[in-house]
């Protein structure tokens, strides 16, 4: 297993700072101990809430930025959807709402994964987001409850911070 290590004085100031920069101390130690983008052989040295973090972190950044159609367009839709990245947010995390939108878009990506991976055109990519408006509503549902679902990502990793970290 990989040691994350956080140094206890950057957790103190992004705890000041906001729920945000708390948990994104966390994803950058994470990253940085795995040397950046998660791989499969990276995925290995990490535990279960470590892996679920780094994936909470994916969906955050791609559906925030550009919603689902976006997340599945540069191939993280095997990453969120066939990992059981919805089933720990559910059963461990608690967040049920969440992983509840995540079996209904898990739907929607098998039926248009094909369609929105394939290579294209910035012009084409632009266009899948008119061609799939299925996946609007889930954006939506995401951004609006943006701040909740942080807040409880943040309350898990304090409740639990020995599952992510070594502060020191």
């Amino acid at each position: 297993m990989i040691e994350v290590r956080v140094k206890d004085a950057e957790l103190q100031q992004a705890a000041l700072d906001g729920m945000d920069a708390f948990v994104g101390v966390f994803v950058r130690a994470l990253r940085d101990a795995i040397g950046g983008e998660p791989t499969e052989a990276t995925l290995q040295e990490l535990n279960a809430d470590q892996m679920t973090l780094l994936a909470w972190d994916t969906l955050h950044e791609e559906v925030t930025d550009g919603g689902f159609v976006q997340l599945i367009h540069n191939g993280y839709g095997p990453y969120i959807f066939k990992n059981p990245f919805a089933k720990a947010l559910n059963k461990l995390w608690h967040m049920r709402e969440l992983s509840k939108m995540l079996y209904e878009v898990h739907t929607l990506w098998l039926k248009y994964r094909e369609q929105i991976e394939r290579d294209c055109t910035d012009e084409e990519f632009m266009a899948l987001f008119e061609q799939f408006p299925e996946f609007d509503d889930y954006d939506d549902m995401f951004v609006a409850n943006e701040e909740k679902y942080t807040e409880q990502v943040a309350q898990y990793i304090d409740d639990n911070i020995e599952k992510f970290a070594v502060i020191e």
